[in-house]
């Protein structure tokens, strides 16, 4: 397996131009990041009962070393140092952070007598141990309530770590979440959950090596947990846009912001203590508007609009600022400076992307005009680690007027892999076009050379030299990003240029256990879009089903090539009758129907389970798949 290579001239001048960019001396961080530390995991890291590691920064030791190599952006190293902080940290009387076991934090609150617990991490594993951590230095009590800030799997794909199933049935524990939670996690991470899963491999670089070369940081942590996703559905939905309530005797104002960095997402005040929890709406660096790994477009003016609302309300009686993500901000003045920062950064980037889009400016254009002041410019915790100004941008763009840029021309360009062919018989071929692209790598013109190869790769796939210098190009991009998710994207895509997509034994489309919290019509609206037209074409059928279990009904109708999902019994050419579990083991491709389980016609319910895709998690992204090479 060939080694990274080694940074150009070209990329060792950009990234030593940094140095004199950014105020290095300003070393704040690093005390704050471990103020209130209490202790590591006792062995370092988190592993299965069979050895595997779930969890562990050893492989980052690297970075230990003060000066960035010549690899690395050194405003990235900075950031990735940082976010080495890991174990149980003390915020203040009664509240409690686990940082540093996956990319989110765990916050704990003590009540009088018990819990409460916001957010759980993205797998049972992690979450475990971030609970035994904390119980191995603070008195045993019990969970009275978990609250989910918002919809993303990095803080609720734990809970089970956490809490059980049967005791929130019970009544004993309240789950408690922002409004259209559920919806929103059907929407993000269910339905379009394989090219997401694909797509993140390359955002948060879990498939390369962690090193110097490879693999530093993910922006908001290290990277994201491996082990077991679950999902309990909450008990109590916060509705109004601001709600108190008293859990365990401390009072809680619940401040809703929808549609900001998740469709449901909403911010935390605990009075009695002073602390504020912004969730995920102001951690440190610029943020995304559209993650890589694909997301429904955040809207950043609403975004900024709850940051105002949280400064308004809140401050100066906040006092310190926790998140969900990264460590806190301490001191009445500092919370109120670092929020009015963070608003005036989302609000500056969408009113002056909104302003050039009024004055005609397509995305790429945009994106590259768009400059922040330098007061912002200048702050760490606002510098582009995860999102970027270039793509948050663009992202502007597309959620305001879409994927076209009202250009006629653009309208209804060729696929990409035509386009490419035409393109090198434009250029005279591959071989002349892979000669003008060596001369540009030479000159350190990598984003050209990486946008040409990228084409000439589509129509010559087999061309062992554009294929090699694709990769030369996108690994020095990697080396000179400051965002971490773009340095993850550009190292992936070379390393699999080098060696070829990652052999990953195959799993379930999605988790079993984050499946089996999904109410019954996201989990049949998750069968619909795996329906093949071709394999239906000219089938009507209608089923209806029954869960023993749950005491729902349900109809699937399948007309015209489409499977509508409705609540009770209908019409059915047959009826099935099962426990939701058979059903969640038949959506997810587990298991077959059995016949004993049907009334009615059993060979159409066989035939429609016939009908579903089964989607491949390690598709092409980078070279054509093979139906679309040519010959």
């Amino acid at each position: 397996m060939s080694a990274p290579k080694d940074p150009t001239a070209a990329t060792q001048a950009a990234n030593a131009a940094v140095l004199a960019q950014l105020p290095f001396a300003d070393q704040a961080d690093f005390a704050d990041a471990m103020r209130g530390f209490v202790a590591g995991l006792p062995e370092g890291g988190v592993r299965t009962p069979n050895g595997t590691a779930i969890w562990d920064l050893a492989p980052y030791d690297f970075l230990q070393a003060a000066d960035a190599p010549a690899t690395v952006n050194p405003s990235l190293w900075r950031m990735a140092r940082l976010n080495m902080a890991s174990g149980l940290f003390q915020v203040t009387d009664r509240v409690w952070q686990v940082r540093g076991l996956d990319l989110a934090n765990l916050t704990l609150i003590e009540g009088d007598t018990g819990l409460i617990v916001i957010d759980t991490l993205t797998t049972n594993e992690v979450a475990r141990a971030a609970m035994a951590l904390y119980f191995a230095h603070r008195p045993a009590r019990p969970i009275l309530a978990v609250i989910y800030t918002h919809s993303h799997s990095d803080h609720f794909g734990g809970v089970k770590g956490v809490i059980s199933q049967a005791d929130v049935d019970a009544g004993r524990i309240a789950v408690i979440a922002p409004d259209k939670f559920m919806e929103a996690v059907g929407g993000e991470n269910v339905l379009p959950g394989n090219a997401m899963g694909r797509r993140a491999q390359f955002q948060f670089g879990g498939l390369l090596r962690q090193g110097p070369r490879g693999q530093v940081d993910a922006g908001l942590g290290k990277t994201t947990a491996r082990g077991t996703q679950s999902l309990i559905a909450p008990t109590q939905l916060i509705r109004e846009p601001i709600e108190t309530h008293t859990i365990d005797g401390v009072e809680i104002i619940f401040q809703l912001a929808p549609e900001t960095e998740a469709p449901a997402e909403m911010h935390l005040f605990l009075p009695s203590l002073g602390v504020l929890n912004i969730a995920e709406n102001a951690t440190r660096h610029l943020h995304n508007f559209l993650p890589l790994r694909g997301a429904v477009v955040r809207d950043p003016r609403m975004w900024a609009h709850y940051l105002a609302e949280a400064i308004d309300r809140f401050c100066p009686a906040a006092e310190i600022l926790i998140a969900q993500h990264h460590w806190p901000v301490w001191g009445a003045t500092n919370v109120r400076a670092y929020l009015e920062a963070q608003h005036d950064l989302y609000k500056f980037i969408h009113d002056q992307s909104v302003r050039l889009i009024n004055l005609g400016r397509k995305p790429e254009e945009l994106a590259e005009e768009i400059t922040l002041p330098d007061a912002l410019a200048s702050k760490w915790y606002l510098r582009g680690y995860y999102g970027s100004l270039k793509h948050n941008a663009k992202a502007v763009y597309q959620r305001y007027l879409g994927w076209y840029d009202g250009n006629p021309a653009t309208l209804d360009r060729l696929p990409p892999t035509e386009t490419a062919i035409h393109t090198l018989r434009y250029m005279g071929g591959a071989d002349a076009a892979f000669a003008l692209a060596q001369a540009d790598f030479a000159a350190g013109d990598y984003r050209w050379v990486a946008q040409i190869m990228g084409q000439a790769l589509l129509a010559a796939p087999d061309h062992a030299g554009i294929r090699a210098l694709l990769a030369d190009s996108v690994e020095q991009l990697g080396y000179q990003a400051e965002s971490a998710t773009w340095r993850n994207a550009y190292l992936y895509a070379a390393q699999e240029l080098r060696h070829g997509k990652r052999d990953i034994p195959p799993r379930p489309m999605l988790a079993p256990e984050l499946v089996a919290g999904l109410p019954t019509d996201l989990l049949l609206d998750y069968l619909a879009v795996r329906l093949n037209p071709t394999r239906a074409a000219n089938a009507a059928i209608a089923l209806d089903i029954t869960l023993t279990d749950r005491a729902e009904h349900w109809n699937l109708a399948l007309r015209n090539c489409v499977l509508a999902c409705l609540p009770g019994h209908r019409a059915a050419t047959a009826h099935l009758t099962c426990t939701r579990a058979t059903l969640e083991a038949l959506c997810l491709g587990l298991a077959e129907p059995d016949a004993a389980q049907i009334t009615g016609t059993p060979a159409t319910v066989l035939a429609l389970f016939a009908m579903f895709d089964r989607f491949n998690l390690m598709f092409d992204v980078i070279a054509p798949p093979p139906s679309l090479r040519t010959k």
